[in-house]
């Protein structure tokens, strides 16, 4: 089925930081947030800690910070500073590649997922590009994709940029949700680029079967594709951590012949994966606790 695509921008604007040293232009907030914790929190790493499983601050190191596992293969890969929170991690066609097991994802314990994470993004061409993905070995498709559709738009086109995320099913399907118009939703985008730090979260709540999309703290994701009906999530075993690319970006690990995908080129921190579906608060905290780490 064809999904018409209008163009708007987020309803949620915000205004350029006035502080000096602010070169990726992060918005203002109020004065009285440098009073104290901002929306009851005194930093992200208090957001809703007890279903925090997996997290990378690509603060000087590429470990995956529970574990300490390093990444078993990368490319193009670096620390740029001025990071949402110190350094961040910087990819010029690149991609790290996790093939440990990480027991957090196991199918018993990863019922209801949130990925969160901040990204600066360049053209990929005519590719698409691939943040995050739970990998599944030897499959295109993983458990979890957090996709940009870069195919469409250039990530230097504001506003133009669909988040295409995709879910496996329990059924072995794939389940989707998009920032793209349907009906009387409007086309919600957020601003992405390298000139600024562009927070997008994902939500699976595995009670109500519901798959949502956040940017910049917006719900961005069409409502008549939240609800998935009888398609639940499930995070078929093993499987693997991609930040920057999928299996046929890794050389040595294609599955099929899709090139579909480039790796990325572009910055990402704060990656964060929860075992629960985070609140609109929770994720409304990560977003404006990021404005300030820096």
């Amino acid at each position: 089925m064809k999904r018409l695509i209008i163009f708007f921008s987020l309803a949620a604007s915000v205004t350029a930081c006035k502080k000096d040293g602010n070169p990726n232009k992060l918005p203002d907030v109020s004065p009285d947030a440098y009073a104290g914790k901002i929306d009851g929190y005194a930093s992200s790493d208090e957001v809703f800690s007890a279903a925090l499983v997996a997290y990378w601050s690509f603060d000087g190191t590429q470990n995956e910070q529970f574990s300490g596992t390093a990444p078993t293969a990368k490319a193009g890969d670096g620390f740029v500073d001025g990071g949402v929170r110190g350094k961040a991690l910087s990819l010029n066609a690149g991609y790290l590649y996790f093939a440990k097991q990480f027991g957090a994802f196991k199918t018993d314990s990863l019922k209801s997922f949130t990925v969160s994470q901040w990204v600066q993004v360049l053209n990929n061409g005519s590719k698409k590009t691939m943040l995050f993905q739970l990998a599944r070995p030897g499959i295109f498709n993983g458990n979890i994709n957090v996709v940009l559709e870069t195919n469409r738009y250039p990530a230097t086109e504001l506003e133009k940029l669909t988040i295409h995320p995709t879910f496996t099913a329990a059924n072995g399907g794939t389940q989707d949700n998009l920032n793209t118009a349907n009906g009387s939703f409007p086309f919600l985008s957020p601003k992405i680029g390298m000139d600024k730090w562009t927070h997008i979260v994902i939500t699976y709540d595995g009670v109500a079967n519901n798959f949502q999309i956040w940017a910049d703290g917006v719900k961005v994701g069409v409502p008549a594709f939240q609800n998935r009906g009888t398609n639940f999530f499930k995070s078929h075993e093993p499987s693997e951590v991609i930040i920057g690319g999928n299996y046929n970006t890794i050389p040595g690990k294609t599955v099929n012949a899709d090139v579909t995908f480039a790796p990325l080129t572009g910055n990402i921190d704060e990656v964060r994966v929860y075992k629960a579906c985070l609140t609109d608060a929770h994720i409304k905290a990560l977003y404006n606790l990021g404005l300030l780490h820096q």
